[in-house]
């Protein structure tokens, strides 16, 4: 194991970029775990006002990002510094996606149905960076043998191949199997033969003149929606908490007021 991290993940400079994610799963996941004990009350944390004003942690998060950031660039990929840099990068990057939402709806959504975003971008964040990790690219590391080189070389190869399929799948409307379809190749590829969803670049260029094909496509993704939506819900309150209800609102009434 010692050897493998050294020939694969220190030799090659990869160890802030391993740093930097662990450090980043682990802020979501602290990071989400406060934010539930002071919804429901618990513990001895509370959020942060400073003149009345809730100050979101997005706030440091920013800070972090900007001094691991410009402290990885000048540090380089070894040494104390770059190690360094790269957790306080990691932590920042945390905070910052942990509100992705709200800066995407410039509104504190954190615990509404629009801020599930945030756990979609935390966990694409985090499988595709991990998939950079898991490269195993060669460059770096020296002395390679021809068995090192021709396995790296498959390797490579196969995430190329992989990638093609995942822009078809991306194509075809599957932002998510495309995404984790670069890890998974035969999600990728699964993705990419199957039909495409309605208003999707495919299904705009190829089935305009397929009536059919529409119409398979639409049941198709009524059925896949109908079926995973209820799973996919649970597993993302799981992961980042339950939204609070939406208020019933009368019909004709006006916009909804914070």
């Amino acid at each position: 194991m010692g050897h493998w991290l050294y020939r694969n993940i220190v030799e090659p400079g990869k160890l802030p970029l391993l740093l930097a994610l662990a450090s980043f799963v682990v802020t979501f996941v602290v990071t989400r775990v406060i934010t539930r004990m002071i919804r429901a009350g618990k513990g001895p944390f509370g959020n942060v006002k400073a003149g009345g004003m809730h100050i979101h942690h997005v706030v440091p998060g920013v800070v972090l990002t900007v001094i691991g950031g410009f402290g990885a660039v000048a540090s380089g990929r070894h040494g104390f510094g770059a190690a360094l840099c790269a957790v306080i990068f990691g932590v920042g990057a945390g905070l910052v996606l942990d509100e992705f939402a709200l800066i995407l709806h410039l509104d504190d959504v954190y615990w509404t149905e629009q801020g599930r975003k945030s756990v979609e971008v935390v966990v694409v964040t985090a499988a595709l960076v991990g998939l950079l990790l898991s490269g195993f690219a060669p460059f770096g590391v020296n002395d390679l043998s021809q068995d090192e080189l021709q396995d790296r070389g498959g390797v490579l190869a196969t995430v190329a191949v992989n990638f093609f399929f995942s822009l078809l799948a991306l194509s075809k409307g599957k932002a998510r199997t495309a995404i984790f379809g670069v890890i998974v190749p035969v999600v990728a590829v699964l993705g990419a033969i199957r039909l495409a969803r309605p208003g999707s670049p495919w299904a705009k260029r190829f089935y305009r003149r397929r009536p059919r094909a529409r119409a398979r496509s639409r049941l198709r993704a009524y059925r896949h929606d109908r079926r995973w939506l209820g799973p996919r819900r649970a597993l993302e309150n799981w992961i980042g908490g339950k939204p609070d209800p939406t208020p019933a609102r009368l019909p004709g009434a006006g916009p909804e007021t914070r």
